[in-house]
């Protein structure tokens, strides 16, 4: 595979057969992934197979291999000439996406109540692989509310606030979700867990702003230095993983039924106009409306604490998506074409003046929150007019090592102990967990985030630093 660079910020893989379009990544020299060590490369080739997909297969700073289409994977399909729709290029944790909440409180207010917030945040925050949640649903019709309504349904059952619902992606739901087309399985496993963290990289962070580079945006988002935060990173939980896992199978069954072959059968895709196509579409807005309000019961338990032990609210900067397909218009060749644009460890990031801003976002953009690996910084980051790759970003370090690699890298040492020298208090994560997680299993967020401002594809308003952090 042979692959030019065209700028400082920018890779081509050019189209060989049966690739319809070139490949483009978007990274520096250093964060180009090893194509001998990390499968991400040819993904991003076999993706560039796939029925319909229009300009390029894209890959943001952060790829690295996925199942399927890479993560940190953009494709967008054309719906009325044969385009398809991919779970895989959503994939397992539907909608996974960060949340992040800004206090009327700065970092030197705080002073001793730290561990008292940090304990309270560990109770009210179910989390691990097992169940539990803060809301305990009492039947099917609840959670096919959940369903339906995402953040809408939780505000309208008493979990937030209107505001909330204007500073979400979607306006807290997708309209076309089906829950008819989730299965039995997907609701036995998301009925008990609406309302909790997971494991693995997800997590709630207290966090504080330590630098701004632009202060009329950052101000327009409700930031300023030294102001503490809450940052949320979690999706659709087991509901999700089972949805696409009943959908790949599925397709992979009907693909030929379409003419349909693709190198990797991991990339399984049916036309999205097709019976398939539609239902899976209605079954991933589903799962994105689950993660949605799981999203908002967490950020109400935050909030309850916050007002317990500091007096303070919390408002909500922005709530965005990193995995999932949307049916999007945008200029291709120069004419307007309905889209299915998958975004696989990649969110939107929408230019100021667009539509889908609500009113008091529209003259500076959209914010796009990257969250860094544990023990590192967040940033806070702003669409940019006339962005490639259909106004996608990354959406976080992207990891360099496996979950299995980095824990035997941290063999001997003590990750908690590593954290809390550097002043982050650490509640409820196992030692295995936390070692995943360490910095060293990561790319450095900075020169991530340096790529994909230097690409255009976004821009720099702030950055956060971590000073408590509680995982599964």
């Amino acid at each position: 595979m042979q692959v030019v660079q065209e700028s400082p910020y920018r890779f081509r893989i050019d189209r060989q057969d049966p690739m319809r379009v070139p490949g483009v990544v978007f990274a520096s020299p250093s964060l180009l992934p090893d194509a001998g060590a990390d499968k991400a490369l040819e993904q991003v080739a076999n993706v560039a197979t796939l029925p319909g997909i229009v300009e390029a297969s894209y890959a943001m700073p952060d790829v690295h291999w996925g199942y399927g289409f890479p993560i940190g994977g953009v494709a967008a399909t054309d719906v009325e000439h044969g385009g398809v729709v991919s779970p895989g290029g959503v994939g397992f944790d539907i909608s996974c996406g960060v949340r992040l909440l800004a206090a009327d409180l700065d970092r030197a207010e705080l002073g001793p109540r730290l561990d008292a917030l940090m304990d309270g945040l560990s109770a009210s925050t179910p989390r691990g692989m097992g169940k539990g949640a803060v809301w305990h649903l009492t039947d099917r019709a609840e959670l096919d509310g959940v369903l339906r309504g995402g953040s809408r349904y939780a505000v309208e059952r008493g979990f937030g606030v209107e505001r909330d619902l204007a500073r979400c992606e979607d306006y807290g739901a997708v309209d076309d979700a089906n829950p008819q087309q989730v299965s039995e399985r997907a609701v036995e496993r998301g009925a008990r867990q609406v309302g909790s963290l997971g494991s693995g990289n997800h997590f709630l962070e207290v966090q504080a702003v330590e630098e701004v580079y632009d202060d009329r945006v950052a101000a327009a988002f409700g930031l300023h230095k030294g102001q503490l935060c809450v940052m949320i990173h979690c999706g659709s939980r087991g509901l999700g993983h089972q949805i696409c896992t009943d959908y790949v199978r599925g397709m992979e069954k009907v693909m030929t039924r379409y003419g349909i072959e693709v190198p990797d059968r991991q990339l399984a895709c049916a036309p999205v106009s097709s019976h398939e196509g539609r239902a899976y579409l209605g079954a991933m807005a589903a799962a994105a409306n689950y993660a949605r309000a799981n999203r908002q019961l967490l950020t109400d338990a935050a909030r309850q604490v916050f007002a317990q032990q500091t007096g303070r609210n919390l408002d909500l900067v922005y709530d965005i998506s990193h995995n999932l397909a949307k049916i999007e218009n945008h200029e291709v060749d120069g004419v307007r074409r309905s889209l299915c644009v998958h975004r696989k460890g990649a969110t939107r990031a929408l230019p100021p003046g667009h539509e889908d801003l609500p009113a008091d976002l529209r003259d500076v953009g959209q914010p796009v929150l990257i969250p860094g690996s544990m023990g590192t910084g967040s940033y806070v980051l702003t669409g940019v007019p006339g962005s490639p790759a259909f106004a996608s970003t990354c959406h976080g370090a992207g990891r360099v090592q496996s979950r299995k690699q980095a824990v035997k890298a941290e063999r001997g040492s003590d990750p908690r102990r590593q954290l809390e020298e550097q002043d982050i208090a650490v509640r409820g994560a196992s030692r295995r967990g936390l070692a995943e997680e360490m910095p060293a299993a990561y790319k450095d967020i900075t020169a991530v985030i340096e790529a994909a401002e230097g690409a255009g594809l976004c821009r720099k308003v702030a950055r956060l630093v971590p000073i408590g952090v509680v995982k599964g």
